[in-house]
């Protein structure tokens, strides 16, 4: 079975550095690991149209990269989307729009082998022997090491909903739980305020949820679009980040390039690069 190189850090208490794809294509996978700067990646399933021979390709880029993978799931497809990841090689789950502690039962059950010798170590599981990759097909198919592996899944919630937040305690207390992440837009939105994600209100939402998650022991992600808002995050104590989407950089590339570029165009060449400059490629 592959190391579980988020899982590692976790366990060694080390701060963790990911970003978002929201692309299938594996060479963008390979870029992030060629960057040097990572742990992993998410893929964000939530948003993102793909097949299961998508995730299978994006789990061959996570072995090869040398980074992990995590897959954010959307509220009605926990059992089946969770299961065939893992079997592709992600070896993290972040389960979106959890309201219960039923929610997060639910997600560490859609995770965990089913069997009795872990009852209460990791949490409750439901997941049988399945001929996937993370086995090597046949390789080890039902063997100790499958059920260590499954054991060692990352998982993490997102607490995007008031109903969410008024139970807190008791959701984040639910065995098997590892990473914590606030959902500012999704909570705004729950609480009467979309588009408002820099409302008070959310704003002390969020250093709750952070805040309760150190106290019991998980660790607390952020997304970031700009490393340069992580301090206070850094303040407040918490230690993984997820910066960048794919689709994010891509768009503000494009509009900032393509306006200079018409900007040239418009002022006859005049601003354009001067001859011998350095170029791109």
């Amino acid at each position: 079975m592959r190391r579980n190189l988020l899982r590692e850090k976790l366990t060694a208490n080390q701060p963790t550095v990911g970003t978002h794809l929201l692309s299938t294509w594996p060479t963008l996978v390979e870029l992030v690991g060629q960057a040097g700067h990572y742990d992993y990646v998410e893929f964000t399933a939530e948003y993102a149209p793909f097949d299961l021979h998508d995730l299978d390709n994006l789990g061959r880029a996570f072995e090869l990269a040398g980074l992990g993978g995590m897959i954010k799931i959307e509220q009605t497809q926990y059992t089946h989307q969770a299961m065939r990841a893992i079997g592709s090689g992600f070896q993290s789950v972040l389960f979106a729009d959890i309201r219960s502690v039923e929610d997060a039962r639910a997600a560490v059950a859609a995770v965990r082998a089913e069997t009795p010798a872990r009852v209460g170590a990791r949490g409750v599981g439901r997941l049988g022997v399945g001929m996937r990759r993370d086995v090597g097909s046949i390789r080890e198919v039902g063997k100790p090491a499958y059920v260590e592996a499954l054991n060692d899944i990352v998982i993490a919630i997102m607490v995007e909903k008031q109903s969410c937040l008024d139970d807190l305690e008791a959701i984040l207390s639910v065995p098997g739980l590892d990473m914590v992440q606030f959902g500012p837009s999704d909570y705004a939105m729950s609480i009467g305020k979309p588009g408002q994600g820099d409302d008070q209100a959310v704003l002390v939402a969020e250093r709750r949820t952070i805040e309760t998650a150190l106290r019991l022991g998980l660790h607390p992600r952020v997304e970031l679009q700009d490393p340069a808002h992580a301090e206070r995050y850094l303040e407040m104590g918490v230690r993984h980040f997820c910066i960048g989407w794919d689709v994010g950089i891509l768009a503000q590339w494009w509009s900032a390039q393509g306006q200079a570029m018409r900007r040239i165009l418009a002022e006859g060449g005049s601003a354009a690069t001067p001859a011998g400059a350095a170029r791109l490629y």
